[in-house]
């Protein structure tokens, strides 16, 4: 029963401490208020997250989100695997949400643990 509860504790310990990223020099609040950058506002900030796409690694996807926002296009894929994606600029996606839009965007893709464990910018969706 020792052993049990001794593993459980330890399996909630490693869960619960997660990377937080060093968000020096990054308008959280600009990011986060301009949902699916149709404000234009996330485009002045690609070079930042460019230069410190490292800086998301291990971040949970709860984290991700209080820190960017919901999402703009989550995604699941194979072996309990998702993406949360970010448009970077305004395109067709602005006026209607469905359209095909090869704006500029930013992809976390999460392990089965709901860590980053990769970063992407690339036209449209991944």
């Amino acid at each position: 029963m020792r052993i049990f509860a001794t593993l459980a504790l330890l399996l909630f310990i490693s869960v619960s401490c997660t990377n937080q990223p060093d968000l020096t020099g990054f308008d959280v609040e600009a990011f986060k208020n301009d949902r699916g950058s149709c404000a234009g506002t996330r485009e002045k900030q690609i070079d930042w997250l460019k230069t410190h796409k490292m800086t998301w690694k291990g971040v949970s996807s709860n984290d991700l989100e209080d820190i960017l926002g919901k999402p703009d296009i989550q995604q699941l894929a194979d072996r309990n695997q998702e993406y949360y994606i970010y448009y970077l600029e305004k395109g067709p996606h602005c006026e209607k949400i469905e359209s095909p839009s090869t704006a500029r965007t930013m992809a976390f893709r999460f392990s089965a643990m709901g860590l980053t464990t990769e970063i992407t910018f690339q036209q449209g969706l991944p």
